[in-house]
C-alpha cells in the first residue's frame, strides 16, 4: 500500500511577486507579540488557554486527546457552520476583536481572509514546519506570497466512483476519458433509461472548480500588480458546456447535489458513477452499506487520456488575526496535523467512517489502519487516493474573491455555463469593490 505522495507531484504554484503586494496589508500591524516562555517540548512554562473553531467531525475529541497530553495548553472548542455560513462568522470574530485562537479553513477562502487582514502571519511558527511536512503541491495553497497563512489538513484530489454491477451488466469498460463516459452514459441509459451516469444538477460550486481545475482551467492569476479573473475561461466553459449537455439529453440526472434526491438515486441504483474525491469513500459506508462490493473507485475520466485531475474542497488550519497565544496555538496545529496520536482521536471517534486523505503522509499510514477497505473489496482507497493526489494538475490559484464566486455559482442553479458566467462578474466586483486592482 502506497502511504505517501508519489514524487510526481506537482506544484501549483502562485505568482508570487503580485501576491505578495496584494496580501502585504495582511502582514502589517506591528512586530511579534509577547508570548509566554516555552520549555523545550514547546509547551509554555506557565498554563494558557487557546480557543478553537471548526465544523470538522471530531474535533471535540481530537481537542480533548491534545489536552490530556499537553497540561499547559488547554484548548476550549466550540462547534460552528460550515462553508459560508462559518466564513462570514469568523470574519465577524475577527472584526469584533473576539475571534478564536485557531480554526480551521477551506484552502479556497485562504487568499480572501489573508489579503483582508484577518489572518496572522504563521512564517515564523508555522513556515518550517509545513515546508519540511507537507508535499510541495500542498504547501502552494497555504504559501501565499512567500509567507505561510495556514498549515494543511487534507488533500482532496478528484475520483471516479462506480457501480462495478451495473458497468458489468452492460457491458460498459471504465472510462478513461470524458468521451468514453459520455458514451458509457448513452449506452448505459439506452439500455435502461431509469439509471443516468449520474447527478450534477447545481448547487456545489466546489464540484465545478475541481472539474475545471483539471480541466487546465486557471480562474485567478496576476498581471503586474493586479488579479485576473478568468472563472468563464475556455476550459472552465468547455466542462460547463459538456454537463449541461449531459443533463440536457438525459444521460445525467439534473438532481441537485447534497441533497435528498440524490441520496435517493445513488442507493436506489438510479446513478452509476459518482464524481467525488478522497473523503467520498467513507461516505459509502455510511449511506449505502447494502451496496457493499458492489461500487469501484478509478482515476477520474480526462480530457486527453493522460492522468490529471483537480481538488474537490479541502481543509487547512489558521490562527485569526488577534490571537495573543499564536505560539500554543502553533504547538496545536503541529500536533493535530503532523502526530499521528491525533489522527487516532479523530477518527476513532466518529459515528461514521472518514476517508479524509491526510496531507501530510505519515499521517496516512494511520488513517488507513482505521478505514474499512472492504466495501470495495479488494481495492485501497487510501492507496488510489494517494495515487490520484500525484496527478494534480499544477498551476490553479485561489484568488480574494472566491466566497463570492461560490455564492453566485451556487445561486444559478443547474446551468453551469450561467454559474461560470455570474462568478466571473461576481469576483469582478468583489475585487473592485476591495480596492484590489484588477487586470483588464
Amino acid at each position: 500500500m502506497s502511504r505517501s505522495l508519489p514524487a510526481r507531484v506537482p506544484r501549483a504554484a502562485l505568482t508570487a511577486s503580485a501576491v505578495s503586494l496584494v496580501l502585504l496589508t495582511a502582514a502589517c500591524g506591528g512586530g511579534p507579540k509577547a508570548q509566554p516562555a516555552a520549555d523545550s517540548n514547546g509547551s509554555p512554562a506557565q498554563p494558557v488557554t487557546v480557543t478553537y473553531w471548526s465544523s470538522s467531525a471530531g474535533a471535540q475529541q481530537t481537542a480533548d486527546a491534545f489536552n490530556k497530553a499537553h497540561p499547559n495548553i488547554q484548548v476550549k472548542f466550540s462547534a460552528v457552520p460550515g462553508g459560508p455560513d462559518g466564513a462570514a462568522k469568523l470574519a465577524n470574530a475577527v472584526k469584533g476583536g473576539n475571534a478564536p485562537d485557531i480554526a480551521t479553513m477551506d484552502y479556497s477562502a485562504l487568499p480572501e481572509f489573508a489579503s483582508g487582514g484577518n489572518l496572522e502571519d504563521l512564517s515564523a511558527t508555522s513556515g518550517e514546519l509545513v515546508s519540511a511536512k507537507f508535499p510541495e503541491a500542498v504547501q502552494s495553497l497555504v504559501k501565499l506570497g512567500g509567507r505561510t497563512w495556514a498549515v494543511p489538513f487534507d488533500v482532496t484530489p478528484l475520483e471516479l466512483f462506480y457501480r462495478k454491477d451495473i458497468f458489468e451488466k452492460h457491458g460498459v469498460a471504465v472510462p478513461k476519458t470524458w468521451e468514453e463516459y459520455k458514451a458509457a452514459g448513452e449506452k448505459i441509459n439506452k439500455a435502461d433509461p431509469s439509471i443516468r451516469i449520474t447527478n450534477f444538477g447545481g448547487g456545489d460550486p466546489a464540484a465545478l472548480a475541481g472539474l475545471a481545475w483539471q480541466a487546465g482551467g486557471r480562474w485567478y492569476g496576476t498581471e503586474g500588480d493586479k488579479w485576473k479573473v478568468a472563472v468563464d475561461d475556455p476550459a472552465s466553459r468547455k466542462v460547463a458546456e459538456y454537463w449541461n449537455g449531459l443533463m440536457a439529453s438525459g444521460v445525467a440526472s439534473k438532481t441537485p447535489l447534497w441533497g435528498e434526491g440524490e441520496a435517493k438515486e445513488r442507493s436506489s441504483g438510479q446513478v452509476a458513477t459518482v464524481i467525488g474525491a478522497a473523503w467520498t469513500a467513507g461516505t459509502f459506508l455510511a449511506n449505502y452499506p447494502d451496496l457493499k462490493g458492489k461500487w469501484g473507485i478509478a482515476p477520474l475520466p480526462t480530457w486527453d487520456g493522460r492522468p490529471a485531475t483537480g481538488m474537490y474542497g479541502g481543509t487547512s488550519y489558521i490562527v485569526p488575526k488577534g490571537s495573543k497565544q499564536t505560539k500554543a496555538a502553533a504547538e496545536f496545529i503541529r500536533w493535530v496535523t503532523t502526530e499521528p496520536e491525533a489522527i487516532r482521536a479523530r477518527l476513532s471517534s466518529l459515528k461514521s467512517p472518514s476517508s479524509a486523505l491526510p496531507a501530510n503522509p505519515e499521517m496516512r499510514a494511520e488513517a488507513a489502519k482505521l478505514f474499512d477497505a472492504s466495501y470495495f473489496e479488494g481495492q485501497d482507497p487510501y492507496a488510489l487516493a494517494s495515487e490520484a493526489a500525484g496527478t494534480i494538475r499544477p498551476g490553479w490559484t485561489w484568488g480574494p474573491a472566491q466566497l463570492q464566486v461560490s455564492a453566485a455559482q451556487g445561486a444559478a442553479g443547474a446551468d453551469l455555463v450561467k454559474a461560470l458566467s455570474e462568478g466571473q462578474s461576481a469576483a469582478e466586483k468583489a475585487i473592485k469593490d476591495r480596492g484590489l486592482g484588477l487586470a483588464g
